[in-house]
């Protein structure tokens, strides 16, 4: 019997929980699908890279703006600075966004840089053999050609290096906290004492 003033039980504990546990049973199986799948693609485009190369983008948001990552593809812009046709571009394994706009200079040079860089290594293949065409490869270079694995000009992120000194006497004495306090007030009465001096100004000049 329910006594004192409580909350009447309510609970409703039949709702069959199983029915609605997600599980992720296929995630190995997936793993070797997609894995196969990539020396598949490998072996199909021979001599070509199974990927394509693609610009060195920041993440979005302030969480993560910081770190460097592969994009989508290469601007308009980027693929003209470095000299490179945008028709010609997808044909030679390079990845095209023509949406993407460059809000940045050092941006922009650090991927014409990348373009160039690709440029200076990729290996041409004429499409027939006995018939080369102007930008093939030669044929020293055809035979020493490899496949790329993994990821086209992999992206490497520069770890910061602090910079040590040694802790002077003028900066054990120096007091940040009444250095901010002082700077705080020049501010705030700025405004009034270029006045005075104006006016100071002005009366020398009567």
């Amino acid at each position: 019997m329910v006594k004192h003033n409580n909350v009447i039980p309510n609970g409703h504990f039949k709702k069959h929980w199983q029915n609605y546990v997600k599980t992720w049973f296929n995630q190995p199986a997936r793993k070797t699908r997609r894995r196969n799948a990539r020396q598949a693609k490998a072996v199909k485009v021979f001599p070509r890279p199974a990927g394509k190369l693609r610009p060195q983008v920041h993440g979005q948001t302030l969480k993560y703006n910081m770190k460097l990552r592969e994009g989508r593809g290469f601007s308009l812009e980027e693929l003209k600075a470095a000299g490179i046709p945008k028709k010609l571009a997808p044909t030679i394994g390079i990845a095209v966004d023509h949406r993407r706009r460059n809000r940045s200079l050092e941006g922009l040079q650090a991927n014409v840089q990348r373009l160039k860089t690709f440029k200076a290594k990729l290996v041409v293949f004429p499409r027939r053999a006995r018939k080369t065409k102007a930008g093939d490869s030669t044929p020293e270079e055809l035979a020493t050609a490899t496949q790329v694995q993994g990821p086209v000009l992999p992206i490497v992120r520069e770890k910061p290096t602090a910079e040590f000194v040694k802790v002077t006497d003028e900066m054990k004495s120096f007091n940040a906290y009444s250095k901010l306090r002082l700077e705080r007030t020049n501010k705030r009465h700025m405004g009034a004492r270029l006045k005075r001096a104006a006016e100071a100004e002005k009366e020398e000049k009567k």
